[in-house]
């Protein structure tokens, strides 16, 4: 008796909706897993939802006594306010931690400031000079480091060719009367070489005066934003008002390697409140600090 013959029935295929819709089954089950368990969450197109999101954390941080410094620093940005002599202003240049830091180390060790002798090359007191001041050895610590990093940047002059910061502070009536940053001695020279550039940095405002001039300024000296906030001894020259964190770089030599006369600058009165500073003068060659 011959076996009954038996045919093998085709596999069945899904067709490609039915593919389709089973990964969308298993996404979606996936998605409501994540969702219950609070690692993915749905954005919000709403404009108005993202600003209250931001106010509410600014109002969460500032209960938490975190300061507006932390919570929107402002962009550094430089501006050109001079050619002769070349001088630059980078805004923001400091943080507010950095100048309280500095502030607060060299408070300590202040003493009366003092000018250098131009016949011996010596300090000497001078009532050309009022402030008091310390100075910072350079790389004293971790953020002095990174500030002279920041200077070497900005100049394109090596950290090597750098003198120790020095901090100063004036008191209501204090000034320095105009003169240069460069040496009219040798013996000043003998390390490091002439005195090429200076970046003056601003540890906090002043409510009134204290402005760095510089009196032979050529240009429209009067162009300067700031120019109806200055005070008399402001408005003799070119001038820049204090702000925390700001830092004003001068040059006092000229591109052809001779001395520029026009840096001739001072230090207007306080008037009004504190004025604390940084400076850092940089060297032709490198300065054996």
């Amino acid at each position: 008796m011959a076996k009954p013959r038996y045919s093998r029935l085709p596999a069945r295929k899904s067709s490609p909706s039915t593919l389709i819709f089973t990964m969308l089954l298993v996404f979606t089950f996936v998605i409501l897993i994540l969702l219950v368990l609070g690692i993915f969450s749905i954005p919000s197109n709403s404009g108005e939802a993202h600003k209250a999101k931001d106010l509410s954390s600014i109002v969460h941080n500032r209960a938490e006594g975190v300061s507006k410094v932390e919570e929107i620093r402002e962009e550094p940005w430089v501006e050109v306010i001079s050619w002769e002599p070349r001088a630059f202003v980078y805004h923001n240049f400091l943080t507010k931690e950095e100048c309280d830091y500095l502030i607060n180390l060299a408070k300590p060790h202040m003493q009366k400031s003092t000018v250098v002798d131009s016949e011996t090359g010596k300090s000497k007191d001078s009532r050309v000079r009022t402030s008091s001041g310390t100075f910072l050895a350079r790389g004293r610590d971790k953020v002095i480091r990174e500030i002279e990093k920041r200077i070497a940047d900005f100049t394109f002059i090596p950290v090597e060719h750098g003198e120790g910061l020095q901090i100063l502070h004036y008191e209501v009536g204090q000034k320095y009367e105009p003169h240069y940053d460069y040496f009219m001695d040798e013996f000043n020279t003998k390390n490091g070489g002439q005195r090429i550039a200076t970046v003056l940095m601003y540890l906090s405002d002043v409510e009134e005066g204290g402005e760095t001039v510089f009196p032979a300024a050529k240009g429209n000296v009067s162009a300067v934003p700031w120019w109806n906030e200055l005070s008399e001894c402001g408005k003799g020259g070119l001038s820049v008002k204090p702000k925390m964190g700001d830092a004003l770089l001068f040059w006092s030599m000229k591109p052809d390697g001779s001395l520029d006369p026009s840096s001739l600058h001072g230090g207007c009165p306080v008037i009004r409140g504190n004025k604390w500073s940084s400076t850092k003068w940089m060297r032709v060659h490198e300065y054996k600090a």
